[in-house]
C-alpha cells in the first residue's frame, strides 16, 4: 500500500524558559492511503503536536517524516492536506458559504469553481440549503460539520482531525461519528483523528495509535479488525469491547513506563 505519512525516529523538543520541554520522542509510524487511524493517549503526550509536524505546523528536531514522499513544507505547499480544530473556526462575520468557500478564494479558484465545491461538499456533511446562515445560526455540531466541509472543499487526499467532537455532547458525537464514516466511505481519504475516547477511536479507526504521556512515544498500533460498516451498536459487540480492552491496557502500560 502507498504510505501517505512516514515517520522514523521522530522526536520534537521545545526549549522553553524553564528547560527543554521533550513532547516526542522515537516516534516510528507509517499510514497507508485510504487508512483511518486515530491517535489516542494522555493530555500533554504529543497526539496534536504529531499532527503539528504532519501540517508543518511544527519541526522536528530528530529524526525525519514524509507526506506524500515529501517533506512536510512541500506537502504543505502542494495542499496535500486538509485541517479540522478542536474548535470549527469559522469567521462570524462571513455565510458558511464564504467560510467554506475560504480556502478556495486564497488559492485563486475561478468563482464557477467555488460555487460547485463549496455546494458538493455542503451536500457531503448534510448542510446544503445552510449556505447563507452565519455561525452563530447553527449548533455546534453543524458549525464543526461546516468546518470539515471547508477541509474538504479543495478535494486534499489526507484529512488531519484535531479533536473535533471533543467539546459534543455524546448524541452529537455519536451522530458525527457515523456520519464521518459515511464520509470516509464515500470519499476514500486517509484520515488522522486526535481524540481522547477510547470507544471513538475504536468505532471509527482502521488503526489505532497508542501514546505515551511526555515525552510522547508509541506504545502500541492496534489495526482494527471490525469490519467497514458499522452501526453504533457495534460497540456493544465482543470484538468491539476486545479491542477496547486492549486500547486501555495499551494506555495503562504507557502510564507505567519510565526511563
Amino acid at each position: 500500500m502507498t504510505s501517505v505519512v512516514s515517520a522514523k525516529g521522530l522526536g520534537l523538543t521545545f526549549e522553553t524558559a524553564d528547560g527543554p520541554v521533550h513532547a516526542l520522542s522515537d516516534v516510528n509510524l507509517s499510514i497507508s492511503k485510504g487508512e483511518f487511524v486515530s491517535f489516542i493517549g494522555p493530555s500533554g503526550c504529543g497526539k496534536t503536536t504529531f499532527l503539528r509536524v504532519i501540517a508543518d505546523l511544527e519541526q522536528p528536531t530528530a529524526g525525519t517524516i514524509t507526506v506524500n514522499g515529501h517533506s512536510p513544507e512541500q506537502a504543505r505547499k502542494d495542499r496535500s492536506y486538509g485541517y479540522v480544530f478542536q474548535a470549527a473556526a469559522l469567521y462570524p462575520w462571513r455565510t458558511i458559504e464564504r467560510n467554506v468557500g475560504l480556502p478556495l478564494e486564497i488559492m485563486g479558484y475561478s468563482k464557477a469553481d467555488q460555487q460547485k465545491r463549496i455546494a458538493r461538499t455542503l451536500e457531503m456533511v448534510n448542510l446544503s440549503g445552510f449556505e447563507q446562515k452565519f455561525p452563530w445560526q447553527l449548533s455546534g455540531g453543524m458549525q464543526q460539520r461546516a468546518s470539515i466541509a471547508r477541509a474538504l472543499a479543495f478535494d486534499a487526499d489526507l484529512l488531519l482531525m484535531d479533536e473535533p467532537f471533543g467539546a459534543l455532547d455524546e448524541i452529537v458525537r455519536d451522530h458525527l461519528n457515523e456520519q464521518l464514516l459515511e464520509l470516509w466511505a464515500k470519499t476514500s481519504k486517509t484520515i488522522c483523528f486526535v481524540t481522547h475516547s477510547i470507544p471513538e477511536a475504536v468505532y471509527l479507526s482502521t488503526k489505532i495509535v497508542v501514546m505515551s504521556p511526555r515525552p510522547g512515544r508509541v506504545t502500541d498500533v492496534i489495526e482494527s479488525t471490525l469490519p467497514r460498516e458499522r452501526p453504533l451498536d457495534i460497540r456493544e459487540t465482543p470484538e468491539f469491547l476486545e479491542i477496547a480492552a486492549r486500547v486501555r491496557e495499551g494506555l495503562r502500560a504507557g502510564h507505567s513506563y519510565e526511563e
